[in-house]
């Protein structure tokens, strides 16, 4: 009798949907519920600055200080003058921009995947303490050799003029040498792939070369996606090596520009400042919804050896 109790409370708390039952009530709420709750709350305190900037560039005082966070009047004024250039040089510092960080993150994916095959694959003489040196050198922000870093570009400056200081080539040869930490990233996903899959390629014939090429890279295109990703992110933002090897108008960046004009008058261009990030944030959004696919995918699909 208690056991027929027991199952008709249980089909009350539950419910039938598409053949899977499905909590109601106070076990709903204690399986389910609070993660809506949880993840509304984490959703809103993200979503708050962007509310913000967004309202601050298309607020025609340039700012949410005097009013609400959702203005009554609507411009477009803001953007408009980060367009034409008429009073400073923003498309300039945007193409600035772009173009340092698809070069920095194309060459620094191919760059960490050559890396992480040799320390996932191959081995040899000093591999380990290689390995070590990848993740001592992580330990320590890039911030903190740029005293020797500025030194050092301008003494190449003064022998390629084309890599030292003010220059975009220079600047990026920098930050190359600043995101070689992902290899132990990639380096992970390699070892995740089953070495049958290298000895069956060698079987047939193939060296080290066909192996990484057209064995491994097809399998390790998500990982691909997510390192040239997060450099890319990484080198938009960047601000602080920017702020010291950038200086002249013609090579800043758009994030050094910004606060460039931010810096003299706060409260006059406020809503450049966030019609600028709104524009910046344009280009990654892209890439994360084009990229988004390679992510999800599976990592060794059709991999297997028939």
């Amino acid at each position: 009798m208690m056991r027929r109790d027991e199952s008709s409370a249980r089909q009350h708390r539950l419910r039938v949907r598409n053949g899977r039952e499905v909590p109601r009530g106070a076990s709903w709420w204690r399986q389910i519920g609070w993660r809506h709750v949880v993840g509304v709350i984490v959703l809103m305190f993200m979503l708050f600055p962007v509310l913000y900037v967004v309202s601050a560039s298309v607020n025609p005082l340039g700012s949410v200080s005097g009013g609400s966070l959702i203005p009554k009047s609507f411009t477009i004024e803001f953007y408009r003058t980060m367009v034409d250039g008429s009073q400073y040089p923003f498309m300039r510092w945007y193409g600035n921009t772009l173009v340092v960080a698809l070069i920095v993150a194309t060459c620094e994916v191919i760059f960490s995947t050559m890396a992480a095959f040799s320390f996932s694959r191959l081995r040899f003489r000093g591999r380990r303490c290689g390995l070590l040196s990848v993740l001592l050198i992580q330990m320590f922000p890039q911030f903190l050799s740029a005293v020797a870093l500025f030194t050092m570009m301008s003494q190449l400056g003064r022998v390629l003029p084309q890599f030292g200081l003010n220059t975009l080539a220079g600047y990026g040869l920098v930050l190359m040498g600043g995101t070689m930490g992902n290899v132990w990233l990639m380096k992970g996903f390699f070892d995740s792939i089953p070495h049958e899959i290298d000895e069956a390629a060698e079987i047939d014939g193939a060296g080290h070369v066909t192996i990484f090429v057209k064995v491994l890279l097809p399998l390790v295109t998500p990982i691909l996606a997510v390192n040239f990703l997060l450099t890319f992110i990484h080198v938009i933002g960047e601000y602080m090596l920017a702020a010291i090897f950038l200086t002249d108008d013609k090579v800043k960046t758009l994030a050094v520009g910004l606060y460039g004009i931010i810096e003299g008058d706060q409260s006059g261009n406020l809503g450049l400042f966030c019609a600028g990030s709104i524009l910046l944030c344009i280009p990654v959004v892209l890439l994360f919804l084009y990229l988004q696919k390679y992510i999800t995918s599976g990592m060794t699909a059709g991999a297997v050896k028939s």
